[in-house]
């Protein structure tokens, strides 16, 4: 069965978006890999530029500096994790773009559950890391910052995987080259801000 042959509510692809995604060649990626690229590396710096801002906040609270590298590569892996499946099934021509397909829901539940665990131990990580150095920040409190920006990351991830799938496929490219690059980038601008963002409400 050929890529993305299937879906979105039954339409197809026409034969030349068809044609690009069931044909890998190194021309193919390098071409649509090398200004994608380009791109996200000055949104990288951007990111860099965001974080800076917080700086004071990081200093004066240790377990907050630790939370943050691990946040944003966490929801960079779920994201890495949501796109692969869904690229899968769409070259399966198994995948359906439909809140009512058992599919989406299934990995949608497997994402989150998969964040709820994996951000808990890391509150109580960054924690206990942070009291060593002396930080501030109860038990209690960060584990309720982990936990809700954690879940709110979760659930922004999976939007933007989910929309760098289904764009990529309307626009013809193949998945697999541009969606996980996207939604790891997205996920380090926005995992600051989303952790910064409670943080403030919190603190």
């Amino acid at each position: 069965m050929s890529a993305g042959s299937d879906v979105l509510h039954g339409e197809d692809l026409d034969d030349d978006e068809g044609d690009q995604l069931t044909e890998w060649t190194v021309g193919n990626i390098v071409s649509t890999l090398v200004p994608l690229l380009i791109a996200l590396s000055i949104l990288q710096m951007v990111s860099g530029t965001v974080l800076e801002t917080f700086e004071e906040q990081l200093l004066e609270h240790p377990s907050l500096l630790i939370l943050v590298p691990v946040m944003i590569g966490t929801a960079g892996n779920l994201g890495s994790i949501m796109c692969s499946r869904l690229s899968t099934q769409l070259h399966l021509g198994t995948l359906e773009f439909s809140p009512s397909n058992p599919n989406i829901r299934a990995n949608v539940g497997a994402i989150m559950g998969l964040a709820a665990t994996v951000f808990v131990l890391l509150g109580v990580a960054s924690w206990a890391i942070g009291s060593i150095l002396d930080g501030t920040l109860g038990l209690g409190t960060l584990l309720f910052i982990t936990i809700v920006s954690g879940m709110l990351l979760a659930v922004w991830v999976v939007i933007v995987s989910t929309v760098a799938v289904y764009a990529s496929y309307r626009l013809g490219y193949d998945p697999d080259d541009t969606t996980i690059p996207i939604v790891t980038n997205v996920s380090d601008i926005t995992g600051v801000l989303i952790l910064f963002g409670v943080v403030w409400v919190v603190l």
